[in-house]
Formats: structure tokens, C-alpha cells, sequence
């Protein structure tokens, strides 16, 4: 493995515990409504934290947060390539999934679980680096509207949402895969 995947994969690790935690979510809130307005709504709010968390990538990018942010935690800086890659992947996934709220896919839900976390995590982190690094990092100035759009959209999938219904046992990752997000 090199040097550079694994500073990435070092780096990013707070990413993981956050798709956990999508999961997590995904599966616990089972209960979805059946009129298409009310995914709409959802999609549309998803919409919009796309966009935002693209504008936040590009303030990232241009500001070298594939550099600053490895180094400060004394990692080897990642390759723009990379960066970008990875950056690109998440806008697909999250794009797809728009798709997928927009055909009423309860599937979809994961990934936007994701980026709802994400998002909220963002408008907390960018400002903690700042004052880390005392003075501005790479993605502070998008990241209070990021962090914004992430509650929002955290709030609008807990509406959206609801929890397993009662006597229903605990999911587990296993049988939601099964049953759960992969089921329509």
C-alpha cells in the first residue's frame, strides 16, 4: 500500500465512523411515508446539500485542504487526483441517490443519511481547524452553510423517517441488508 493511500485512508477515518452511523440510521428509521410530494420535498432538500458540499469541495481544492489537512495530522499530503477522485465519486453517489429519492427508492436513504452527517460534521470541524491552525483552513468559509444544510437535511429525514415500529426487533446491519434499505 502506498504512502500516500495510506495517509488517505488515516485521514478519512472520521468518514467511516459517520457512514456507521448513516447506516446505522438507515436501518433503525424504518418507516417511510408513500406520497411521492413528501419525497419530493426530501429530494429537493438533498439537491441543495449537494450543491452546497460542491461549492465546499471546490473551496477545499482551491485552497489545499489535500495538503493542509494530512500535514497537520502529520500524514503524507494527498495528490489533487485523489482529492478530486474521491471528491467526485461522493457527488455521483449523492447525485444517484437524488434519483433514487425521486422513484421513491427507501435504498437512497443511506447515502443521504451520509451526507447529512457529513455536512453537520463539516460546519463543526472547519472551525475547530481554524482555530488549530490559528487562522483560516481550507474550507472554513463554506462550512457553516454546509453545517446549516446538513441540519436541515438531518431534520428533514428525521420527519421523513421514523423509527422501526414498536415490538419490532432491533435491525441488525445483516437483516436490514436484506430487508431493510434493499428492499423497496
Amino acid at each position: 500500500m502506498s504512502a500516500e493511500l495510506r495517509s488517505f485512508l488515516t485521514g478519512t477515518i472520521a468518514l467511516d465512523v459517520m457512514l456507521v452511523a448513516a447506516l446505522l440510521l438507515t436501518l433503525a428509521r424504518r418507516e417511510v411515508p408513500a406520497e411521492r410530494t413528501a419525497w419530493r420535498r426530501l429530494a429537493l432538500v438533498l439537491a441543495i446539500a449537494i450543491g452546497v458540499q460542491g461549492v465546499h469541495f471546490l473551496e477545499e481544492w482551491a485552497t489545499g485542504f489535500h495538503h493542509r489537512f494530512p500535514e497537520l495530522l502529520g500524514l503524507v499530503p494527498w495528490s489533487a487526483s485523489l482529492w478530486v477522485s474521491f471528491n467526485l465519486a461522493w457527488i455521483a453517489i449523492w447525485g444517484l441517490a437524488l434519483a433514487g429519492l425521486l422513484a421513491g427508492r427507501r435504498s437512497a436513504l443511506f447515502p443521504v443519511w451520509f451526507l447529512a452527517v457529513a455536512c453537520v460534521a463539516n460546519g463543526v470541524a472547519h472551525p475547530l481547524l481554524a482555530l488549530a491552525a490559528g487562522g483560516y483552513f481550507p474550507g472554513l468559509w463554506t462550512s457553516p452553510l454546509a453545517g446549516l444544510v446538513g441540519g436541515v437535511l438531518c431534520a428533514r429525514l428525521a420527519s421523513f423517517t421514523g423509527p422501526a415500529a414498536a415490538g419490532e426487533p432491533a435491525p441488525t446491519v445483516q437483516a436490514g441488508l436484506r430487508k431493510g434499505i434493499l428492499s423497496e
